[in-house]
């Protein structure tokens, strides 16, 4: 079950991460709302998920959903470079994530 909070907490990390772009500097109300929002029940379910998870672990698997899921967003809807190079630094941090994972106990 924790796994699953931290999952949902990252995704939704992803979402206040884009919101951030749409809120143009704090400056558009409902984005900068949706955004805000979002980076609670971001947080909120990583609290919750560090009741039976390592923090290091949890916080770096959080991180690291964010990470590679803006980037992924950025790459396919935003107009940002899709390379070789940056596939492959996504695949390796996906990489550390499943092994974090595996690690964890």
């Amino acid at each position: 079950m924790y796994w699953i909070l931290l999952f949902v907490a990252g995704l939704f990390e992803i979402g206040w991460a884009v919101g951030l772009r749409y809120s143009d500097g704090w400056t558009r109300l409902i984005p900068s709302l949706l955004t805000l929002a979002a980076m609670a029940v971001s947080f909120a379910l990583l609290s919750l998920a560090l009741r039976g998870l390592p923090l290091g672990t949890a916080y770096a698997v959080w991180t690291g959903i964010g990470a590679v899921g803006t980037a992924i967003v950025g790459m396919l809807f935003l107009g940002e470079t899709l390379s070789l190079l940056r596939i492959a630094s996504i695949a390796l941090i996906v990489i550390g994530l499943l092994g974090l994972k595996l690690a964890a106990h």
